[in-house]
Order: structure tokens, then C-alpha cells, then sequence
């Protein structure tokens, strides 16, 4: 095992640079998430992590050595691709083992590699079955399998539940965190799905157009996101974000409409001020008249059993709001609904920074 280390890493194509210089340590056996929207930058970070496109400008360190220059072999990684990979015509235990055939290992030890990776992800019953003969989940179990016999000290993955469907995601990731858990080795995995992130990262690098947004634990982004990019892309569905004037108390935000809300912490030096407050649709609870904060109108409603999803505006403006309620709400579109936020769950955002300042 070891860590990574990423110091002033940029990268740029030709004039155009999209890596705008990352810094950050992955310790060692700690599963990292790198997380964003298409385009932001995050298979490339990776990709200069694995070795598979250069550094322009840095330091990247796995372990206490420098790899810039090393080619991917002798790194020490296992990668896992979102297109499997897999050699069509070869069984489920020649993929497995055909990387440490290469290196020349003994018969017996690439035996016992192999059934060890393929009891550790249930594919024994299947190692002399062919990759057309398994199921999507099953082929990228086995292209995990490739990667634990190898014993690296990192393990990456590049989107690699990208192709599976919805139910078979959920079941795959969790496969992945036990086995991430069970084996211990310094992870770092490539999503643009904040669910995925969510659940499987002890901490979440966040990136958006190749910067760092914010480098935390899962609570951390959702309790404290530091930036209005974090606090949109951090939850389903997104948080609100309502144009708000700072009240001389430094809490109180008049919102566009004229209604007002109070916010836990903020500062008399914001007095007058124009910001965003931030809301996420779970902490919106419906109100009488008399208590409630502000009012939405109600434009779709989603019935999801459990909960209830109301999509909205802002009364008379036309500011978007959602509402995630306990339950079966029986709301019709059209109406309109009260609602109260606890202060606590109130955050404050400078428009012009987008940093939090709350």
C-alpha cells in the first residue's frame, strides 16, 4: 500500500490548459473519489496518476517516489476501465492471469492469485467460462479480479459501473466498497455520479474545470460546502440556491419575493449585502400560514412513495425550488404550499467569490 501525493499538478494540451495546478494527499488506504461534471478534468487527473498521460507541470508521488517520469508498470497500480477490457477469447481465469503470466511468475503462485481474487468476488464457479458467457456485473467483477492479482499498491478506477444498469450499480458498488475495505489498498476512483461518490468515498475531490472545488469527507461537502458548485452538485436534487439581501442583523435574508428566513450564523458586516441562500429540499418542511417563512408555487409533483419530490417556484418570481417531504403528499399542481426552513440548515454564499461565507 501507499499514499499519493499531487503537488501543483497541471496539464495542459498544447496553449490550452485543463488541470489548473491540484494539490492533495491520498493516504495510505484511504479510498478517494474524484467527482465532477464532464469535462472537469477528472479521467485526466487520473489518467497522470496512472502514468497514462503526462505531467506538465508538478509532482506526483505514490509512496515516497516520484513517478512523473515512470511508465505505468512501474508504478505499482491496477487500473479498472469502464469498458472491461477483457481478451473475448480467452476463459474468465486466463484474463485473470494473463498480466502475471507476462511478468513470468510461477504456475503455483498465479494459481493461487487467481482463486484467492475469484473466492473474494464469487466468480469461481465461472473461470473457465468465457467474458460472452457472463452477465455485465460478472465481467467487471472480473476485471477487478485482473487488478487484485496483480497485489498493487494502488488500485485505480476510471468510471468503471458506467455500462451496468441502475439496479446492478447499486449491487456492484457495494461490492466495491467491501472489497476496498477487506483488502485496504489506496483506492482512488473516477465518477461523474455524486451518489456514487457519496457512498463510497471516505473523503470526495470535487472538481470543476479542472480546480479543486473542495477535498473532504461525504458529511463535510453536504454539511459545509464551501463553494455554490459544491452546494448545487452535492445532493439530489440540488440544493436551492435563492437570491437573498443581508438583513443589519447579519441572519435575517430578505428573499426576492419580500419574504424573509433567518439564517443560524453570519456576520453584521454583510448588512445590505446581496448573497445566495443555499436550502437543500429535505431540510424544506411545509408550514400554516401563520409559521410559514416563505411561499412556493406548486409546479410538479413526484411521487416516489417513501418521499415526495415538489418541484416549484418562489412565490411570484420565478426562482425554481424543490421540496423533498416524507411520505405521500397529496399536493395538487398548481397550488400553493407554505414552507419553513430551520436557520441551522441556511447557508450563505458571496454571488461574486461563490466561496461560502457562513
Amino acid at each position: 500500500m501507499a499514499k499519493i501525493a499531487l503537488e501543483h499538478i497541471r496539464k495542459a494540451y498544447g496553449p490550452t490548459e485543463v488541470i489548473h495546478g491540484i494539490d492533495g494527499e491520498i493516504k495510505d488506504g484511504e479510498f478517494v473519489v474524484i467527482v465532477g461534471p464532464s469535462g472537469c478534468g477528472k479521467s485526466t487527473l487520473l489518467r497522470m496518476i496512472a502514468g497514462l498521460e503526462s505531467v506538465t507541470d508538478g509532482t506526483i508521488r505514490i509512496g515516497d517516489k516520484v513517478v512523473n517520469n515512470l511508465e505505468p508498470s512501474q508504478r505499482d497500480i491496477a487500473m479498472v476501465f469502464q469498458n472491461y477490457a477483457l481478451y473475448p477469447h480467452m476463459s474468465v481465469f486466463d484474463n485473470m492471469s494473463y498480466g502475471l503470466k507476462i511478468r513470468g511468475l510461477p504456475k503455483a503462485e498465479i494459481k493461487r492469485r487467481v482463486e484467492e481474487a475469484a473466492h473474494i468476488l464469487e466468480l469461481t464457479p465461472y473461470l473457465q467460462r468465457a467474458p460472452r458467457q457472463l452477465s455485465g456485473g460478472q465481467r467487471q467483477r472480473v476485471a477487478m479480479g485482473r487488478a487484485i492479482v496483480r497485489e498493487p499498491s494502488v488500485f485505480l478506477f476510471d468510471e468503471p459501473l458506467s455500462n451496468l444498469d441502475a439496479k446492478l450499480r447499486v449491487q456492484m458498488r457495494l461490492e466495491i466498497k467491501k472489497l476496498q475495505e477487506r483488502l485496504g489498498i489506496t483506492s482512488v476512483y473516477v465518477t461523474h455520479d455524486q451518489v456514487e461518490a457519496m457512498t463510497l468515498g471516505h473523503r470526495l475531490m470535487v472538481l470543476n474545470g479542472g480546480n479543486v472545488e473542495q477535498f473532504g469527507s461525504p458529511i463535510d461537502l453536504y454539511d459545509k460546502p464551501q463553494t455554490l458548485f459544491v452546494a448545487g452538485f452535492i445532493g439530489s436534487p440540488a440544493m436551492n440556491i435563492l437570491d437573498a439581501v443581508c438583513g443589519g442583523d447579519g441572519k435575517s435574508m430578505t428573499l426576492f419575493n419580500g419574504d424573509v428566513i433567518t439564517a443560524a450564523s453570519g456576520a453584521e458586516n454583510l448588512a445590505g449585502k446581496s448573497l445566495k441562500a443555499g436550502m437543500r429540499p429535505e431540510h424544506l418542511h411545509l408550514a400554516g400560514s401563520h409559521d410559514a417563512q416563505f411561499s412556493a408555487h406548486v409546479d410538479v409533483v413526484e411521487q416516489l412513495g417513501a418521499d415526495t419530490i415538489v418541484h416549484g417556484t418562489l412565490l411570484n418570481t420565478e426562482e425554481q425550488l424543490s421540496v423533498r417531504l416524507d411520505g405521500i403528499q397529496r399536493l395538487e399542481r398548481g397550488s400553493t404550499i407554505g414552507l419553513s426552513v430551520d436557520p441551522a440548515n441556511v447557508h450563505l454564499f458571496d454571488p461574486q467569490t461563490t466561496q461560502r461565507v457562513n
